[in-house]
């Protein structure tokens, strides 16, 4: 026994460290911006006890790895400038970052209307050709989710904003930083960490979380546990882990040759959800594969139409590409070349990448044949199908379910020194009354979470107040957006907390407004304030209190300004309510620094709304400097 224990402890002193790669976060690139005046860490990994030399100009750092192979140094804090040089090297291993400046470094989150980009929002062309400002810079985080947090980022890069990649930055970001700009002269940078459709949950930790967090942890246990399972499942089926799609080889689709021998694949009936079908959770690379029988009359001329696919597709027919198509919800319409279909039988092959939630190729209402000049031949209605790479999706969508968001898109950053947070999220949390009314807690937690988790008690946190949407009412009702506005609007409790209105620049049947200049403005025009420290109004008109003098309503308000004045010939968007809590529409007129509110039908008023409405389009009441009001009720209940 002796002799075991003595060599076990030879063999453990002999034993070297486990082989750690050596990575600097994606965020210490070239471009990156860096927070000014503070102290900044750079971090990374490297073999557990390697040094790791850290020097920008003068300044020169060591750190050893520790034994799970993390390190990490701090730079003294810098004034504003640059370009810089940040030199990081282990052994014989260095990586530099060209092109650093110091500045101020803003988070943009939220859900798709943050991440929509510029190419796609108004006065695009010349927004994207006029652009030229090396000192404002983007960065997007990936949209990847975990259900753990963990420590690094799985891509990004820093870009200057530019003819040739403004297009791709967040509207919002970019016009926001652009007026900072204008206003500050130091560089911009925007850490655009945000996804469509996502719910507020998704950006929360655990511990904020209004459930309990062993309830939450519970969840996700068993959610990892699933994923665990299922990714057997699909090993066993391939035969081999999901991480490459062997039907594309070097670039080749070989999965789409004619003569591929197809034993071994499912079938899979088309239209249909492939998780329906035995491949729950699949998110990734599947192949489909089916054939139609031509006459020599009808192989020329002919135009492939594929319904819609569940996310996107490449699409090839007798190994020939006829078409891609890179977004959900869009109809395939493919010419095919002349040449590429035969008399006899053709096989088409349609490679789809499904990035969450359900996938396939779907039921829709556009046409799912292919047209020839001969007439119009129909498509399989099963398929053969296979799966290429492969990853388990989360139980329902990863951007709403509770901190799969933080733990791979927010906690990775955590340790980057920022000025604030911009926020434009909330319509994914407004399906329904209590779902609007809970976002108020959540929001406020959200706040103070992440100023706790940055180590920046006294961030500024702007956030943009839903814009107006759907058809406008034609009479006063109720409205689970304007219950998420005013939950939204609550967080102006919190210190440091300002907010851009728009319920004057939205599309009654878009959900993603394109004018978004104002947005940025808005939101710049509250940093203006809260985070340089400029005497200006800020805000439009905020409900400050009322008083019922006989019929009438007395309003007044904070952020007026030089005055408050009405967009048009009457000032509209007030609704008016007795003891029986029925809203009528009111007559209302602007008295000094107030508003005056009244109807006939109301002879004694108890509470007055205004721009209580998804889409409260007679709202017009506005300040001096072009700010709308903001919407409220005095009947909170």
């Amino acid at each position: 026994m002796r002799l075991s224990l003595t060599l076990a402890v030879l063999l453990i002193g002999c034993s070297r460290p486990a082989e750690v790669p050596f990575t600097t976060s994606l965020l210490f690139s070239d471009g990156t911006v860096l927070q000014r005046d503070v102290i900044v860490p750079v971090w990374g990994t490297a073999t557990p006890g390697a040094t790791v030399m850290v020097s920008l100009d003068d300044q020169q750092q060591e750190a050893t790895a520790g034994q799970g192979g993390s390190w990490c140094v701090e730079l003294a804090a810098h004034e504003a400038g640059g370009p810089h040089t940040l030199t990081i090297a282990t052994g014989d291993t260095t990586h530099q970052a060209q092109d650093v400046w110091f500045g101020d470094v803003w988070v943009a989150s939220g859900q798709s209307n943050m991440e929509w980009r510029v190419r796609a929002s108004r006065d695009a062309e010349y927004e994207i050709r006029s652009a030229g400002d090396a000192r404002l810079r983007h960065f997007k985080v990936p949209l990847t989710w975990s259900y753990e947090p963990e420590t690094s980022l799985a891509g990004g890069a820093w870009y200057s904003a530019d003819s040739t990649t403004v297009g791709d930055f967040s509207a919002v970001g970019y016009y926001f930083a652009r007026d900072l700009r204008a206003a500050t002269g130091v560089p911009i940078g925007i850490l655009n960490t945000s996804w469509g459709g996502s719910r507020i949950e998704a950006w929360l930790d655990v511990d904020a979380q209004l459930e309990d967090s062993a309830a939450v942890q519970a969840g996700l246990l068993a959610a990892q546990q699933r994923k665990d399972s299922l990714l057997q499942v699909f090993e066993a089926s391939r035969n081999a882990p999901g991480t490459d799609d062997p039907g594309m080889v070097d670039g080749t689709p070989v999965w789409a040759d004619p003569n591929l021998d197809e034993s071994g694949w499912s079938d899979m009936p088309v239209p249909a959800r492939f998780e329906e079908h035995g491949f729950e959770g699949l998110n990734g690379y599947v192949w489909y594969r089916g054939t139609v029988t031509l006459t020599e009359e009808q192989v020329s001329s002919a135009v492939l139409k594929l319904s819609m696919i569940d996310d996107r597709d490449q699409t090839y027919v007798n190994g020939t590409l006829v078409g891609e198509t890179n977004r959900y919800r869009l109809p395939r319409t493919y010419p095919v070349p002349d040449g590429a279909l035969r008399a006899g039988v053709n096989t088409i092959a349609i490679r789809v990448l499904d990035t969450g939630g359900h996938g396939g190729i779907v039921e829709s209402d556009y046409p799912f044949h292919l047209e020839t000049a001969n007439g119009i031949v129909a498509l399989p209605e099963t398929w053969k199908f296979r799966v290429g790479e492969y990853t388990v999706g989360a139980n329902g969508n990863p951007n709403q379910l509770a901190t799969l968001l933080f733990n791979k898109m927010v906690h990775p950053i955590l340790r980057y020194p920022v000025t604030g947070f911009i926020w434009y999220q909330g319509e994914s949390n407004a399906n329904d009354a209590d779902d609007a009314q809970r976002y108020r807690a959540q929001f406020q937690r959200l706040i103070t979470r992440w100023r706790e988790l940055w180590q920046n008690e006294d961030a500024p946190f702007l956030f943009v107040s839903l814009a107006n949407f759907r058809e406008a009412p034609a009479r006063p009702g109720e409205s689970n957006w304007a219950l998420l506005r005013e939950s939204q609007s609550a967080a102006l409790e919190l210190p440091n907390v300002g907010q851009a209105v728009t319920i004057d620049i939205g599309e009654a049947d878009d959900i993603h407004p394109r004018n978004k200049q104002d947005v940025g403005r808005r939101l710049a025009l509250a940093a203006r304030h809260l985070a340089y420290g400029e005497t200006l109004t800020y805000s439009g008109p905020t409900y400050a209190g009322h008083t019922i003098e006989g019929s009438e309503v007395r309003i007044t308000f904070n952020h007026t300004g030089s005055g408050l004045v009405a967009k048009g010939e009457k000032l509209g968007g007030f609704a008016i309510a007795g003891a029986d809590g029925q809203f009528v529409w009111a007559n209302a007129r602007i008295l000094e620094d107030y508003v005056v509110v009244s109807s006939p039908q109301v002879p004694a008023p108890v509470a007055v709304r205004y721009a209580w409405a998804d889409n409260p389009d007679r709202a017009n009441l506005f300040n001096t400097d072009d700010l709308p009001a903001a919407p409220f009720r005095t009947d909170t209940k």
